[in-house]
């Protein structure tokens, strides 16, 4: 059995629209040496089974069933099944440029302090519509959008760390750190996040390097529903909740917290009403602040459970 020298991974729940072309790019991957694809259903009631059964037949592909429903679960899941020393995510409603693996591969064989990279990411927009008005490039980030030029670059903030659908990790590192963090990551329609983030800053602090490799290029679907404001305001309240789960998660639970959320609430407000006449900046600082309530209603709860506690 030929050493395999990268997997590609798909963690997918319900996206039996995406899933396909997730698939084929992946399977058409323009790769010098053995690579695999793993797709991990996780808990998917839709026809996500019957799409991998229309493509099981490549010797490429493998499939799995994970019950346990949450993206870092199931990120879990495809590294144990995964052959391969360096693992790459894509995501269920993404597709792949034809080099990506190639990119990512070459990375890591040229640099062997090379924790995590991932590359730039374009949106690919439902047909007949474009961008809103009131969708500021701030918040397209949370469409996936990821752009950091056209060089290489490597990470020294947290917050410029890979998008999760455009994601590799080396799995040394992985296995160093434990894996992914459960606590962290999409759970269903919950929308935590935060579990990249957490992963650069251990990297760091552990003397590893993470990348950016604007080559490594990945286009993602726009779903229709997302844009609507009120998919933005919910995703603004899972970033303040995954925020002060990381938080926590570090051991910087505490009064702290009520401080620090409290100035970025009044710091939000602020700003949208000092971009009143933009519609764009307007909605992304009232989605920031709109997060901070989120961050500031987990962090009393985190101390009234440390109170009662004692």
């Amino acid at each position: 059995m030929p050493d395999i020298q990268i997997s590609a991974i798909i963690c997918t729940h319900n996206r039996d629209t995406y899933l396909g072309a997730a698939i084929d790019s992946l399977l058409a991957q323009d790769f010098a040496a053995e690579f695999e694809v793993v797709v991990v259903d996780n808990g998917s009631s839709d026809r996500t089974h019957e799409v991998v059964q229309q493509r099981i037949s490549h010797p490429r592909l493998k499939y799995i069933f994970e019950p346990v429903i949450g993206l870092s679960v199931a990120r879990n899941t495809g590294a144990k099944i995964a052959r391969g020393k360096i693992l790459a995510y894509l995501d269920d409603d993404a597709v792949a440029s034809n080099r990506w693996l190639q990119v990512l591969f070459s990375a890591y064989q040229s640099n062997s302090q090379l924790a995590i990279a991932g590359g730039k990411v374009t949106l690919l927009w439902p047909e007949g519509m474009q961008q809103p008005r009131w969708l500021s490039p701030g918040l397209a980030s949370n469409l996936g959008a990821y752009d950091l030029g056209d060089r290489i670059v490597y990470i020294d903030q947290p917050g410029l760390t890979p998008r999760g659908l455009n994601y590799s990790i080396r799995r040394s590192f992985l296995e160093e750190i434990g894996g992914f963090d459960p606590h962290l990551g999409r759970v269903g329609k919950n929308l935590l996040s935060n579990e990249e983030l957490q992963m650069t800053e251990f990297a760091l602090q552990r003397g590893w390097q993470v990348a950016y490799l604007p080559e490594a290029l990945v286009a993602h679907n726009v779903a229709p529903e997302r844009l609507k404001r009120s998919w933005f305001l919910n995703r603004g309240w899972w970033q303040g909740i995954s925020e002060c789960y990381r938080e926590q998660l570090a051991g910087k639970a505490g009064i702290s917290q009520l401080q620090r959320g409290g100035e970025r609430f009044l710091r939000g407000l602020y700003k949208a009403l000092q971009y009143f006449s933009d519609p764009a900046e307007r909605f992304d600082n009232l989605v920031y602040a709109y997060g901070q309530i989120a961050y500031l209603n987990t962090a009393i709860q985190g101390l009234l459970s440390i109170s009662s506690k004692k």
